[in-house]
């Protein structure tokens, strides 16, 4: 049977970051994988960041999402059903940052599904930075995708964290499980504190080993209206003037709540950077890419007046 893995975390945790020091252990195992992207709409940023792990032994898959929950369950369905004979040892799946996990398990449960694959780990990447702070609608998302999880991640760790930091974030994430429910608790044992890019072989081992937990809450419906992409195609901005329009939007009640913004904009004739910025950091890169998109993620997103911001710096806006 092929081993799958669900690779959950809130919106901006490092997901994609993660996964590809991940499949980068794998693929030295020598293990045949496929890595599965599931972003909004048709335009999965995550996914171009991935493509130089494409290979004979790695091989990289998208389902588009956005357009209902039942939709992408079979969407998701289909997908795993076509991939069944490709001969993978493990399947990675990297959803959204909002993501039902019943979703997963309850596929994978699915004839013929049940006979094809294994469930093995699910694995979840906490910003330490945020998840103090989240609030509401947030902190139950975040507690959907962290409560089964069999490993907590950390990223975004300062250089200078301490024990005391880890125990305090921890504590964070334990109480956040108390007020749904859960019946689910961490240990520091559970957690794996270290940059990614530092992970070793034996971190890796016990996260391919990590499983998973079976938790129980009470579902609370998410409307689509609440978390909503916001897609702008062709954008052309200087780096200055795309760092201050973005930060801003942070800040701009009339935008609604922007949790992330993400994408490759063109910045000058024969220049491009990634951008990835969350309320607490910006992050711009130089890079080339095939794809112009900028993305903002966030809930009950004002699109009318967002679209007035960047109307001037793109040919599409988002309808």
């Amino acid at each position: 049977m092929v081993k799958i893995d669900l690779i959950t975390g809130f919106l901006g945790s490092g997901k994609t970051t993660f996964i590809k020091e991940y499949a980068k252990f794998l693929l030295e195992k020598g293990e045949k994988i496929c890595i599965i992207e599931n972003d909004y709409g048709a335009v999965n940023v995550d996914m171009v960041l991935l493509q130089d792990l494409y290979g004979d032994n790695c091989n990289l898959e998208m389902i588009v999402g956005g357009d209902g929950q039942e939709a992408h369950r079979r969407r998701f369905r289909t997908k795993l059903i076509s991939m069944g004979m490709h001969g993978y040892d493990r399947v990675i799946i990297e959803p959204s940052g909002i993501y039902d996990v019943d979703e997963f398990f309850d596929v994978l449960y699915d004839e013929p599904l049940d006979r094809w694959y294994e469930i093995g780990n699910v694995i979840s990447i906490v910003d330490a930075n945020t998840v103090t702070d989240l609030t509401d609608i947030s902190r139950y998302i975040f507690m959907t995708e962290a409560a089964c999880a069999g490993k907590l991640v950390l990223s975004k760790l300062h250089d200078d964290v301490r024990e005391s930091d880890i125990e305090g974030i921890v504590k964070r994430i334990n109480d956040i499980m108390a007020e749904f429910t859960t019946g689910i608790s961490f240990s520091q044992g559970d957690v794996i504190a270290r940059p990614f890019n530092e992970l070793d072989a034996g971190d890796f081992e016990g996260i391919m080993g990590c499983g998973y937990r079976h938790a129980s809450y009470v579902k609370l419906p998410l409307e689509d209206r609440q978390f909503t992409p916001l897609f702008y195609f062709d954008v052309e901005i200087s780096e200055e003037e795309l760092i201050k329009k973005a930060e801003a939007l942070f800040t701009d009640e009339k935008a609604g709540h922007i949790i992330r913004i993400k994408g490759f904009v063109k910045t000058g004739k024969d220049a491009q950077v990634q951008l990835n910025a969350t309320e607490k950091k910006t992050e711009v890169k130089p890079v080339t890419s095939s794809r112009n998109v900028l993305i903002i993620i966030g809930e009950n997103l004002n699109k009318e007046y967002i679209n007035e911001i960047w109307k001037d710096y793109c040919s599409v806006v988002s309808l």
